[in-house]
């Protein structure tokens, strides 16, 4: 039996490559329009980072990480999330000694050992940006700003934009003595991970996805009740800051992220009920990876989430021509003269091909059409002996008389 991709995996086939390579491009000519440089991380960390930095109480770290030891026994992690290598890499190349804000983006593997499901594969990718060093409300309105304008230039329609804030270290010490209260006289009706969390971290009951637990948790007391001043005056200014961007938001308090580095901002955009971006401020994850303490601005967007989201819209991502031009030798002479003729066109960033598997003209014809090939050029004996050939344009038929010799006019015909 042929051996087949472990579940959860998917080939990126040649058919469909073209929509991956439109969407980076979008991305890094976004992100660059925001200043951002592109930063690449390893596809595999220590697991201390992801233990330190997600989180021991989230369900990344307790349930979804693919985690062994390496030959010399050192525990290893393949990247479950872009941010915590990011910042890995910025505190270990002492990038905080620059001038910030530091505006980074990248696009990552990311893997998880979770249920597969459409639009989510236990190996997906992810485009992410994260801006370290700046705490200003400003920075957050407009790495969100980013992320909204990615599905405006894309042409996403119906997208919704929540946001925020679960404070800052202070306000949740407050709010989870009220929250634990609140949850405790239902305590033995939790699932054993939220019975986890309730003692550790209790705000992450709220994300729980067990319906036992999410109806234990209706009517809790919300977040932004507890925030200390300068939190809720820095969310007051986020508010402030989409308004003036002209973005539409609403306000949702049950927003917490999975991850444990969030503090102050989290956000999430919606299409048709559906989470397609998140985010968030994380102003205490540099410090915690050993770095100095410093406010940081992020988010992550899934590649084949992005991918469906557009399909659903039904928005086509546009296709290139595969092949410019395709040439069809009749003859071992013939062959000669259509490899030639091909390199010099390459040299003019031409894209070329030509047959190498002796089709007679009715086959090659036929390829040429199958491989999505603007025009075709027949060469046979005539042609070679007279220097002249024909160069038909597949899409209506046409034919050009051409000088084998005149590259010049080829290529401007093409």
């Amino acid at each position: 039996m042929a051996i087949q991709a472990p579940k959860g995996t998917k080939d990126v086939l040649p058919g469909d490559v073209y929509k991956w390579q439109y969407l980076e491009d979008k991305f890094r000519k976004i992100s660059a329009s925001f200043g951002c440089r592109e930063i690449r991380t390893p596809v595999f960390e220590h697991t201390e980072l992801f233990e330190r930095g997600v989180g021991e109480t989230t369900d990344v770290v307790q349930k979804e990480m693919y985690t062994f030891n390496d030959k010399a026994g050192r525990s290893i992690t393949l990247k479950p999330e872009g941010t915590s290598p990011a910042v890995r890499a910025f505190v270990e190349s002492s990038l905080y000694n620059e001038a910030q804000p530091t505006k980074l983006y990248y696009f990552t593997p990311v893997l998880r050992y979770e249920n597969v499901q459409k639009g989510r594969l236990r190996e997906h990718h992810q485009f992410g940006v994260e801006v370290f060093g700046a705490q200003e409300a400003s920075v957050d309105a407009e790495i969100i700003s980013l992320a909204m304008r990615v599905y405006k230039e894309l042409g996403v329609k119906g997208i919704e934009l929540n946001i925020n804030s679960i404070g800052c270290p202070e306000c949740r010490k407050k709010y989870n003595e009220a929250l634990k209260q609140f949850l405790s006289k239902n305590y033995d009706d939790f699932c054993e991970t939220c019975k986890t969390r309730f003692e550790k971290n209790p705000m992450r009951t709220l994300d729980c996805k067990v319906k036992s637990c999410k109806e234990i948790v209706k009517g809790a007391p919300l977040i932004l009740d507890y925030l200390c001043d300068d939190c809720n005056d820095h969310f007051e200014k986020l508010k402030k800051y989409l308004t003036a961007l002209e973005i539409e938001y609403k306000v949702d308090p049950l927003i917490v992220r999975g991850l444990d580095y969030y503090s102050k901002t989290v956000f999430e955009i919606i299409n048709n009920g559906i989470t397609i971006c998140g985010g968030g401020r994380y102003d205490y994850l540099i410090q915690e990876v050993g770095g100095p303490s410093m406010p940081a601005m992020g988010f992550g967007m899934g590649i084949e989430r992005t991918i469906l989201t557009l399909e659903e819209n039904g928005i086509e991502i546009p296709k290139e021509s595969y092949i410019d031009l395709y040439v069809a030798a009749m003859g071992d002479e013939s062959k000669v003269e259509a490899l030639t003729l091909i390199n010099r066109l390459r040299e003019r960033n031409i894209k070329c091909d030509c047959d190498h598997m002796n089709r007679s003209v009715k086959a090659a014809m036929k390829y040429a059409n199958k491989i999505d090939a603007r025009f075709i050029i027949v060469l046979g004996e005539n042609e070679l002996q007279t220097g002249i050939a024909k160069l038909k344009r597949m899409s209506d038929g046409e034919q050009f008389e051409i000088n084998l010799k005149d590259l010049d006019s080829i290529a401007e015909l093409i």
